[in-house]
Formats: C-alpha cells, structure tokens, sequence
C-alpha cells in the first residue's frame, strides 16, 4: 500500500508550480523538524503514486513501472472541462489523492461540443493547469483527446497534432504523463483508426519519447464489439509503435458478459487500459449494476489492467460521482457523494499493489 504526502506540503508545491517556480522535491514534517527531535526510527517519507513508480512503460502485455514491476493504476476521469471546470480544484484534488488515494486522474479536453475548436488556447492553458496541480500531488495524469462526434479521429487529426506537441513539448520532463491520442472512434473501420494512430504517435514521440500511449479502439472503445466485431481486429494488425496500450471503456448496465470476454481474451495478447467505465448504462445514467461492474473490476486486478472511472464531477446523472450543488463549494466529503461515488471511492481506496 502506497501512503500518501500530506496535503500542507503539496499545497505549497502546487501555489510554487503554478506561480512559474522551480519545485524541489516535497519533504516530509519530520524531514523539516531539527536533528535532535527525530526518533532514531522515524517511519521513512510517504511516497506518492509518481514517487513509487517513476516513469511507466510497458512491457509485455501490461504496464510496469520504472523498476519492471507490472503494476495496475486506479483513479477518475473529469467530465468536459468546458463544463465542469469547477470541480478540478485544490480541494477536489486534496480529496482525490488522500482520501480517495487515486493514482491516475484522467483529464478529459472534449475537442467539439464547445471544447478545444472553440478556443485552443484556453484549453492547452487550462490542461497545463491541471498537469500542474496532479505533478504537485505525486499522481499520474491521462492527457485524454476527447473526439467524439464526429467519430473518425482524422477529422481533428491537425489539431491533434498542434495539441499534443504543446502538451508534449511543454511536459516532457514530468515522468508522470501519458497520453490518450482518440478518446472513442466510431463510425469508421479499425483500418481508419490505425491510420490516424500511425499519425499521431509519431507527433508524441518527437516531443516525449519516453511516454506511454493510449490508442483508441473501434466503436467507441470497445475493441469493435459495439459494431458486432471482436477484438481479433487489433490483435491481429496492430499499429505499428512500441510503448503503447489499446483502450476500453465499458458501462456496466449495457455492456454484459461478451465485452468482459472480448476485454479478458484481448488483454492476454495485448496491453490493454479501461481509460473510462461507469455502473450505468452506456450513456452514464439510470440505475447502477454493481455487480457485474465488479466483475470487470475483478478481471482487471486479475490481469493487472490500469483502470479509470467516469465521472468526477457533479452533473445530475448517475454517473457523476458527486451531488448536484458540491463542486467549488469546498466540501468534497463523503456526505457528497451519489451512490455510484461511494462505491467507487471504496474500489479506489484499496491498498495498492506496488
């Protein structure tokens, strides 16, 4: 179990980042106090999710950190910054990181639907921001290119490319980056989406070449099974890069037994990440299925597949994690939380394996 940095030292590490300053490494209350006041057997600096693991790679068929152990990251996914912006905050991170004890917060630039089109700028700006704030609280962060509608990646395949080579460029000294290049391609043939991942990966990899990858799969993440395929398609012609995983995304009360056994057969082949999963139905509403959530959730401790929820913020539906009313207003306890909030703080805060 990985213990994390108290919350006062990592406030001052994130006003520091956020000001332009040079951070040195956060030391511990005990690492401050004078020579003389320390126990011979002081208990040694809590280490952080970043701190434990360094840089991710992967290997095989799974994500290993910086020392080769396969390990598995659990943690969020906000909503569309455009949206909810608000409950990405000082206290919503505290909360996340040493309450919940997240290894990974996904941050989610929605391209259309008043996301980066309108204002690229703003929006490299403000995931900047947030790359900052995790960095401070020792936790991963999934840069994630939120396409949508329209589903064929290539349609954003040039402000991909402006996108992640800021993103890139401006980060590549932080181990703790990884970068999800097509949130959920659909419409189009795996051929198509290899196609743009072919693209953009080497837009990556000039900037951050040590960085893990994230790659779409077909009919909206689902390794094709959405559109009747399996994921033979992507075992069978994968893209042609290293240092890469192939996405999954699952929501509990639509998505039954063939998915779990399409994600179980391919993550023996290939690396695989559930970059977004709810206990709803597919559209993130209705009521929660949290049995066969766990079944999902089961599968990946088994096979060590990194996973990510949906959602961390307070929209009305069921998928959101918090009321309606909580976020910016400071109080991100567990008296906030909607059921699915509950249940998913207590899947996050196990004891990690690493």
């Amino acid at each position: 179990m990985v213990l994390r940095r108290a919350p006062l030292i990592v406030a001052v590490a994130t006003a520091a980042l956020l000001a332009g300053a040079a951070v040195a490494p956060a030391l511990s209350a005990t690492a401050v106090a004078p020579v003389s006041d320390v126990a011979p057997d002081a208990a040694p600096a809590a280490a952080t999710p970043v701190e434990a693991n360094g840089q991710l790679r992967v290997c095989g068929v799974r994500l290993c950190n910086e020392q080769g152990k396969e390990i598995q990251l659990r943690g969020m996914s906000t909503h569309g910054t455009q949206w909810y912006s608000q409950c990405v905050d000082d206290a919503s991170l505290d909360t996340l990181a040493y309450d919940w004890n997240a290894d990974v917060v996904r941050v989610s630039t929605y391209v259309q639907e008043d996301g980066y089109e309108t204002d690229p700028a703003r929006f490299t700006v403000l995931v900047n921001q947030y790359i900052d704030m995790l960095t401070a609280r020792g936790l991963y962060v999934i840069v994630d290119w939120h396409m949508l509608s329209p589903g064929d990646p290539n349609f954003n395949l040039d402000r991909a490319k402006t996108f992640f080579t800021a993103i890139a460029e401006r980060n590549n000294g932080n181990d703790n980056i990884i970068y999800e290049v097509a949130n959920e391609p659909n419409g189009v043939s795996w051929q198509t989406i290899k196609g743009y991942h072919e693209q953009i990966v080497p837009v990556v990899r000039a900037k951050d070449p040590d960085a893990v990858i994230l790659l779409g799969t077909r009919a909206w993440s689902s390794l094709g099974v959405s559109d009747g395929a399996s994921e033979s398609e992507v075992v069978n012609n994968p893209v042609n890069a290293s240092n890469v995983m192939y996405t999954f995304h699952f929501y509990a009360a639509s998505h039954g037994q063939e998915y779990l056994d399409a994600l179980s057969r391919a993550a023996d082949r290939i690396p695989m990440f559930i970059t977004e999963f709810g206990t709803q139905d597919y559209a993130g509403e209705g009521a929660n299925d949290f049995a066969a959530a766990q079944r999902y959730l089961d599968l990946a401790a088994d096979k060590k597949i990194s996973w990510v929820n949906w959602n961390f913020s307070d929209d009305h539906r069921s998928g959101a994690v918090f009321t309606q009313g909580t976020c910016g207003g400071g109080d991100y306890g567990t008296g906030r939380l909607k059921e699915a909030g509950t249940w998913i703080r207590d899947q996050i805060r196990t004891p990690d394996d690493f």
